[in-house]
C-alpha cells in the first residue's frame, strides 16, 4: 500500500480496504482482523493516531480479560509480528514497511546475526508465544540486542506484554507518519 486513505473514510471502505490498512500499520493478523473489524466498520477517526491508539486499546482490554480465549487472541496479533533481524519463512506474509524496517537489522557482521537469532529464540522459551518486538527507529543491531538481553533477565511477561503492545503502536504510528505527513 503506497497511501493510506484519509483515516475519517474508514468506515466507508470496503472490509478488504479497511484490513489492508491495519496490515500496513501493524502486521497481516487474522486475529487483529477479527478484533477490528466491528470497529473500522462502525467508528470514524479524525486521525490515524487515533486509530492505533483504538487498536491498543483493545489489545491492552484482552490482556486484563484473564480468559485464555482472549489471551490466545492477544498472542496471535502479538505474535504476527516478525522476529528482529530475521528473514520470515514466508516472506509474502511480511507487510512492505516491516521488510524495509527490518533490512538493517539483517546486515552486518555474521556473528551478530547468530547472536540476534539466539536472543530472539531465548527471548521466545521465556515469553512463551510472544515475539520481541521494539520501535526500532535507527538503533543499532548492538543497542537493540542490550534491551532484548534485559528484558529476558528481567523476566516479566505482563510487562512485556504491555511493552509489546506499546511497541507495535508505535510502530504503526511511525508508518502512518511516514504515509500520510499532513493528515495523521
Amino acid at each position: 500500500m503506497a497511501d493510506l486513505p484519509p483515516p475519517s473514510t474508514l468506515p466507508s471502505l470496503s472490509q478488504d480496504a479497511q484490513l489492508r490498512v491495519l496490515d500496513t500499520l501493524f502486521e497481516p493478523s487474522p486475529e487483529l482482523h477479527r478484533l477490528m473489524i466491528p470497529v473500522l466498520a462502525n467508528q470514524s477517526f479524525s486521525s490515524y493516531t487515533s486509530l492505533v491508539d483504538a487498536v491498543g486499546g483493545r489489545m491492552s482490554a484482552l490482556c486484563a480479560a484473564n480468559s485464555p480465549t482472549d489471551r490466545d487472541v492477544l498472542v496471535g496479533i502479538l505474535g504476527s509480528h516478525p522476529r528482529l533481524g530475521r528473514a520470515p519463512a514466508n516472506p509474502e506474509h511480511l507487510s512492505e514497511l516491516s521488510k524495509k524496517e527490518q533490512a538493517q537489522l539483517q546486515t552486518g557482521a555474521e556473528e551478530q546475526a547468530e547472536k540476534l537469532r539466539e536472543l530472539n529464540a531465548e527471548y521466545e522459551a521465556k515469553f512463551p508465544g510472544l515475539r520481541f518486538v521494539t520501535f526500532v527507529n535507527g538503533r543499532s543491531r548492538d543497542v537493540i540486542m542490550v534491551e532484548m538481553r534485559q528484558r529476558i533477565e528481567r523476566g516479566d511477561a505482563d510487562r512485556e506484554v504491555t511493552e509489546t503492545i506499546q511497541a507495535m503502536c508505535d510502530i504503526a504510528k511511525d508508518r502512518a507518519r511516514k504515509l500520510q505527513p499532513s493528515r495523521m
